[in-house]
């Protein structure tokens, strides 16, 4: 085996790790209870968005700029 192919397993089971975590995040959050208030603005989260989504923590708004952020990481 050579230093690269090692180097390449070392790296694909990182971004595994990684993978992992980011979805075990994700499950996290979904179950947790959201806020009445957006944690970003002091606007109050419609009760259809709540019960739509009973883990929302930020209103549609907010939400958009957190994800267009995000995303352009």
């Amino acid at each position: 085996m050579n230093s690269g192919s090692v180097n390449f397993d070392l790296a694909d089971q990182r971004a595994e790790e990684e993978r992992e975590a980011q979805i075990a995040a994700a499950s996290r959050a979904l179950r947790s209870q959201g806020t009445i208030y957006c944690q970003d603005c002091p606007a109050e989260i419609p009760a259809d968005r709540r019960a739509a989504c009973p883990s929302a923590r930020r209103c549609i708004k907010c939400q958009g700029l957190y994800e267009r952020q995000m995303k352009g990481r």
